[in-house]
């Protein structure tokens, strides 16, 4: 997932849950890997501004299809992490805010910031300022995590977030500063994947309900995430796939799925020994001591 050829050795930076490093593994990798590879093949030969970068993973691969990157933090920590893990000629970092960008009007094509609403409270004065240094055919690319699903329906309260929204106030608050949207969902889920193997004809997706199934060209899931494409215009709006699969060589969220298995499977078989003995004592107490003394039954 990293390209090796261009960080530097320096330590990772310390993951305090605020914002995610590439040294976190599994569940919250997939997810954040998957947004950045996905809108890297939407960038290629464009001007990059990846607003809220943390520490600098994102921009990085990022730079590898864009002409330009540059990362964008209120971190002095991580931007000077970012600028000494990462090299490349196209790729630099700047230290500012979201709601106040240290740019000129129309400086890029697109501005990329992924899970960076949610942890702000003027919205809309960020959404003015990336429709600001966005050139006039540019676009945006912006996630945040559904309320509903990802904080009503599970009760969890991230400390880092202070203003969640739902998916109508979400595809409100975009569309008043860009008036062409598309959305995206984002869910982290267990699939079996069978596909074509020379590539031609569309997908489909197989959802089992209690033994019921159905069919669409999409998953039938609630979104834990949105990502919205955004422009001035539909024209600029840039095509990609309806679906997206994301996976990594390693295959790291399966093989802790089979590790945790085959540990269960291991306490089962050691429970089972364990409960066989008691059974063994019992009787072997329940037996008149003189018989117990003579090893007889």
């Amino acid at each position: 997932m990293i390209d090796e050829s261009s960080m530097s050795d320096r330590q990772p930076l310390e993951f305090t849950g605020e914002r995610f490093t590439p040294e976190c593994v599994r569940e919250m990798a997939y997810e954040h890997w998957h947004r950045y590879a996905w809108a890297a093949e939407l960038v290629g030969g464009r001007d990059v501004l990846d607003a809220a970068c943390g520490e600098g993973y994102g921009s990085n691969l990022l730079a590898v299809r864009a002409s330009s990157v540059t990362g964008l933090d209120l971190s002095e920590v991580a931007v000077a992490h970012a600028r000494e893990r990462y090299s490349r000629e196209n790729l630099s970092f700047d230290r500012g805010d979201v709601t106040d960008l240290p740019y000129e009007a129309d400086r890029f094509d697109v501005v990329v910031s992924f899970e960076t609403l949610e942890h702000l409270e003027a919205h809309e004065t960020l959404l003015a300022e990336f429709r600001r240094v966005l050139r006039p055919g540019g676009f945006l690319v912006l996630s945040s995590p559904d309320r509903k699903t990802y904080s009503d329906e599970t009760g969890y309260d991230n400390p880092y977030h202070v203003r969640e929204l739902y998916r109508d106030e979400f595809e409100s608050l975009v569309s008043a500063t860009f008036p062409a949207v598309r959305l995206y969902g984002q869910k982290l889920v267990f699939v079996s994947a069978l596909w074509r193997l020379d590539g031609r004809e569309g997908g489909q997706f197989l959802t089992d309900e209690e033994g019921s199934i159905s069919t669409g060209a999409i998953p039938d899931y609630p979104p834990l995430y949105f990502i919205a494409l955004a422009a001035a215009d539909e024209r600029c709006l840039p095509s990609g796939p309806g679906l997206s699969l994301y996976g990594d060589r390693s295959e790291s969220v399966y093989r802790h799925y089979n590790d945790e298995v085959a540990k269960h499977i291991r306490a089962g078989h050691l429970l089972a020994e364990r409960e066989a003995e008691i059974e063994r004592l019992r009787a072997q107490l329940g037996r008149p001591w003189w018989r117990r003394l003579l090893g007889g039954s």
